[in-house]
């Protein structure tokens, strides 16, 4: 049997690179520029290895009753891991993937393809035009994890775009964020005050170390017009390798402060990692 090798390919942004894993048979870490963005396991994927992909996980399996199909729609491609998961844990879901970087997603679907009648379509295009003519009410879930380099871009950040997402959701639906933050979280807080003008409900999932600004990661964003179990949450992200913490509620507004609502014209990417907080060599 002949062992998977890395594979590296120029894309639209960047160098990317498929590196195979060399204790999973047929897993795959995808990077681009040195920073890793996806990690995918052929034969198991339910299994994610990444601490802010297991957290969406988690969300996804308590947003309605287990199996239940889903319509999500994912902006950001990546190696089509959480739409992987989806469809393993969720079968008969209808998913929609917008990714702008045309070659990164050929380089995924020739070299890591999806199973057939996966529910799964992608498209080639950005993540906020691809919303802007997105029907009304058609989405039960809508998953942002686009980057440009390390950075989430300016304009899917701002109160038009927060708009846009619950234009698109149905009425019982969650929007899920991956936000890249650490202290003073200028970039994390002025999304939850853009968030909140839009949504009742709103909950933060991330270590505790790094809302405590001791260090610099990534935390998810859960948005909703319902409740969320955060009681379930919180104890699924507590049970994880590195445990989570789960901020909603009084907590989260204190967290959230005097931030402003971000608007179109003052939005900004989030922040530029530190050296080496998630560079791979």
């Amino acid at each position: 049997m002949t062992e998977p090798i890395p594979v590296t390919r120029a894309v639209d942004h960047g160098t990317a690179k498929l590196m195979p894993d060399v204790d999973r048979a047929r897993a795959w870490l995808l990077t681009v520029d040195g920073a890793p963005q996806s990690y995918v396991d052929l034969d198991a994927p339910t299994h994610l290895e990444f601490e802010y992909a297991r957290r969406v996980g988690h969300v996804l399996d308590t947003i309605a009753e287990p199996g239940r199909p889903l319509d999500v729609l994912h902006l950001g491609g990546g190696a089509l891991t959480l739409p992987r998961y989806v469809a393993a844990t969720r079968p008969g879901s209808r998913q929609e993937v917008v990714e702008n970087d045309r070659a990164l997603l050929e380089l995924v679907t020739g070299h890591l393809p999806l199973p057939e009648n996966s529910g799964i379509t992608v498209h080639t295009a950005d993540a906020r035009a691809w919303l802007g003519q997105a029907p009304d009410g058609s989405a039960d879930v809508l998953i942002a994890d686009v980057f440009g380099g390390s950075r989430v871009p300016a304009h899917l950040t701002s109160l038009a775009y927060a708009r846009e997402v619950r234009r698109v959701l149905r009425p019982g639906g969650v929007y899920l964020a991956n936000l890249p933050d650490g202290a003073p979280f200028a970039f994390l807080r002025s999304q939850l005050a853009t968030f909140a003008e839009v949504f009742e409900e709103l909950a933060v999932i991330a270590e505790p170390a790094m809302l405590r600004g001791r260090r610099f990661g990534n935390a998810v964003l859960v948005a909703a017009h319902r409740p969320v179990d955060t009681a379930a949450l919180a104890r699924l992200t507590a049970a994880d390798a590195f445990p989570a913490r789960v901020a909603h509620g009084d907590a989260l507004r204190d967290f959230t402060g005097d931030a402003a609502v971000v608007r179109d014209e003052n939005a900004v990417p989030s922040p530029q990692p530190p050296d080496g907080a998630f560079t791979i060599g």
